[in-house]
């Protein structure tokens, strides 16, 4: 504790990590302020209805992830996901078509270049998500009253402007996060709607147990609070773990002789590809709830099964998915050709390989290995609210059990300390740990 009251002291000492840190927590508190402001000409006491449906199944996790916007009918109910939808969108383009294939090999003006790109396609996600939202709205609420000034064209038109304005303005205090703040803007800011959530969730799981039809008291809490700490520190260990591959850099000398340099290390992740698989799969498991709103009807069993976060059905489907993505999202984003090369063109190798094809297949051979375990590893992470459900823990609890929002916040969490970190040892004071520093043992993990 003494510690700990010590590194807050030292935070608070250094001038620009006290800015950064104060402007994070402005930014947060204007999102979270707009999160409760409700859309023009709705009635904010007649949306029992919508908070209902986003109570469980996949609409709570869209919900989750804006922070509770989304059942408040707020300006910023549809949140910063569009913006990851349409940065998926892109980095697929990458893969499959040459011509954004050009501008990632451009540098600094193609990655600006994409950058706007993926605005452009998140507006027009925008323009097709904010009506959907107002059309389920008013299907939610009918016979409510919600709408005040009626649900005509103009309003239309007007929310849906205000909706993509307000999902583009969460970006951009993302972006101002990233700039002048402490962390990854956008990774915070999908943090804070999850955490927004738990206090309430635990109440709620609290409640449950002492008074309600299942019961189970005081002890059947406490067992689920340390079960969710088991998985927690499960996904610490995911997040962390590497194979780190030893590079020899050789130094030459006159006559053209090379002798030993320093030793350095290929830090090679279990968890590469962060969260990544798991957004993946998810955007394709909304597929169906989409079609079942456009088509007004989810009575089938086939559609119902995919509805059901808990159904069996649908989990085999999700960990198929997140497997397959997780090596999808690996070959895109690390390559093996790429690193022998970058090797060899630095007069290094790694002890006991031939530089080139040799290397190159070694990498690539060790990161399949370790692809697989990672990748399963995360599908159970990813469905562990299923088996709390199925234990009789409640919707909103179980969300903080596995999936998407559990590695976000292991991920954040420890990408921020790492940052907070560096800018202590770069000062010389001591790090957030005792020893082997957030720095040395874990790489930038973030949510997007």
């Amino acid at each position: 504790m003494k510690k700990i009251i010590e590194t807050i002291k030292n935070i608070w000492r250094i001038e620009d990590l006290r800015t950064r840190i104060l402007i994070t927590l402005l930014f947060v508190a204007i999102y979270r302020f707009g999160s409760f402001v409700v859309l023009p000409g709705i009635d904010p006491n007649a949306l029992q209805q919508l908070q209902a449906q986003t109570s469980d199944g996949l609409m709570s996790l869209l919900n989750m992830f804006s922070g509770g916007a989304f059942s408040n009918a707020s300006i910023f109910a549809l949140g910063i996901m569009p913006y990851i939808s349409a940065s998926i969108v892109i980095q697929l383009l990458a893969v499959a078509v040459p011509y954004f294939q050009k501008m990632q090999r451009e540098g600094e003006s193609g990655r600006r270049k994409i950058n706007q790109y993926t605005r452009w396609l998140t507006i027009a996600i925008l323009l097709f998500q904010a009506p959907t939202y107002l059309i389920n709205l008013k299907a939610q609420t009918a016979g409510a009253g919600a709408f005040l000034v009626g649900d005509g064209f103009g309003f239309m038109l007007s929310s849906t402007i205000i909706l993509a304005a307000g999902s583009m303005f969460i970006l951009w205090l993302g972006e101002r996060i990233t700039d002048k703040g402490i962390g990854n803007g956008v990774s915070l800011i999908i943090m804070i709607g999850i955490i927004a959530r738990m206090p309430s969730a635990i109440i709620e799981e609290l409640t449950s147990a002492l008074y309600g039809a299942e019961g189970g008291g005081l002890i059947k809490f406490l067992f689920e609070i340390l079960a969710l700490l088991a998985v927690m520190a499960l996904a610490i260990i995911l997040v962390k773990a590497v194979r780190r591959v030893p590079v020899q850099y050789a130094k030459r000398v006159e006559g053209g002789r090379t002798l030993g340099g320093a030793r350095q290390y290929i830090p090679l992740k279990l968890f590469a590809a962060n969260v990544m698989p798991i957004i993946f799969a998810q955007a394709i498991m909304f597929i169906p709830l989409v079609l079942a709103q456009l088509a007004g009807d989810g009575s089938s069993w086939f559609l119902k099964q995919f509805l059901d976060h808990t159904s069996v059905l649908y989990n085999i489907v999700f960990v198929f998915l997140i497997v397959a993505f997780t090596y999808f999202y690996t070959a895109i984003t690390l390559n093996p050709v790429q690193m022998a090369e970058d090797m060899k063109r630095n007069n290094g190798f790694i002890p006991g390989i031939k530089p080139g094809k040799n290397t190159a297949d070694f990498l690539d051979t060790v990161m399949t290995r370790l692809v697989f375990p990672g990748s399963l590893f995360i599908a159970l992470i990813a469905i562990m609210p299923a088996f709390a459900g199925f234990f009789g823990v409640k919707q909103n609890f179980a969300q903080f059990f596995g999936g998407t929002s559990l590695l976000i916040l292991v991920g954040v969490v420890l990408d921020t300390i790492q940052q907070v970190e560096s800018h202590l040892l770069v000062r010389h004071y001591d790090g957030l740990l005792n020893s082997g520093h957030v720095r040395a043992r874990s790489s930038n993990v973030s949510a997007y």
